[in-house]
């Protein structure tokens, strides 16, 4: 896959420091772009700038702190990233896979659900000035292949009435990701915001297939004949939802045979949720309203 030249265009990437977030933010960057890697470890997004730099022969533009599950992290984030002359693309590629028990973040969300779905959620709320006032921006919310193996309980967001599971956990917080990607963009279009929301999952791809990069991860020591790609791979549809020109907003960007392959528009999970419910849900949890107005820049 090649991307067009962007060359002057920003892009921040959540989990840009390791990963399929780290293959995004180092294609991105050998494209002209300039990213900025968001990421919880400083360490690790210190190692994963001079992975890219040793690679592309470039810098990232900036490394910001972000934790998604402490709201009050989005926010300074956020903060930061309102601060640019521009942003083209949010890529909300960063999240958790929960534990065997389930866990909660420090403001009392489900992990997954409070890392996935609201800190991203809130994160896209603070930072729509920038989006906004750069034209023809996206916002990229990154969901998962599990969502049609699972289906969504709109009455368990958290999953406090059933019997926890760290595969339920992870697909709810997924559905939530794609329900607020399409509410989003359909808000977008009503207000007449000049944001595009574009929607992508990765397939299935793990280390063992990937490229080595020094500090990021080593040389693959396993050979097996399965359809499963590597995470430079699993990167290409968000890289595609992000950048590819014919992009429309509303779309769902994944492998073309599912697990592995060059990405394609796909169909996103069926659901039965009402979208503008959870809008509301997420508005009151994470006490930041997400408001657009018609005229907005």
């Amino acid at each position: 896959m090649s991307l067009p030249d962007l060359t002057g265009r920003t892009y921040a990437v959540t989990g840009g420091n390791a990963g399929i977030g780290y293959f995004i933010s180092e294609q991105l960057t050998a494209a002209g772009a300039d990213v900025v890697i968001l990421a919880r470890n400083a360490e690790r997004a210190q190692a994963a700038a001079a992975a890219i730099r040793g690679q592309v022969g470039r810098e990232v533009a900036a490394l910001v702190p972000l934790d998604l599950a402490d709201l009050d992290s989005v926010a300074a984030a956020a903060d930061q990233l309102t601060g640019l002359d521009r942003l083209d693309g949010l890529i909300h590629n960063a999240g958790v896979n929960a534990g065997m028990e389930r866990r909660t973040t420090r403001h009392g969300f489900e992990v997954a659900f409070g890392t996935n779905h609201l800190g991203h959620f809130a994160l896209t709320a603070l930072t729509m000035p920038i989006l906004a006032a750069t034209p023809g921006s996206r916002v990229v919310p990154v969901g998962s292949i599990m969502t049609k193996a699972v289906k969504f309980d709109p009455e368990d967001l958290q999953v406090e009435r059933s019997a926890y599971s760290q595969q339920k956990a992870y697909t709810q917080s997924k559905h939530a990701v794609l329900i607020f990607a399409a509410e989003l963009d359909r808000r977008l279009r009503a207000a007449g915001v000049n944001v595009r929301s574009v929607a992508a999952h990765p397939g299935l791809s793990i280390d063992a297939f990937s490229p080595a990069r020094p500090g990021i991860n080593q040389a693959a020591r396993i050979r097996l004949a399965v359809p499963i790609q590597g995470k430079d791979r699993g990167a290409r549809p968000a890289l595609a939802a992000a950048t590819d020109p014919k992009a429309r907003g509303g779309q769902y960007y994944g492998p073309r045979y599912g697990a592995f392959g060059p990405p394609v528009i796909v169909k996103p999970p069926r659901t039965t949720a009402d979208p503008a419910t959870l809008w509301a849900q997420s508005e009151e949890l994470t006490g930041i309203p997400f408001t657009l107005q018609a005229g907005h820049p």
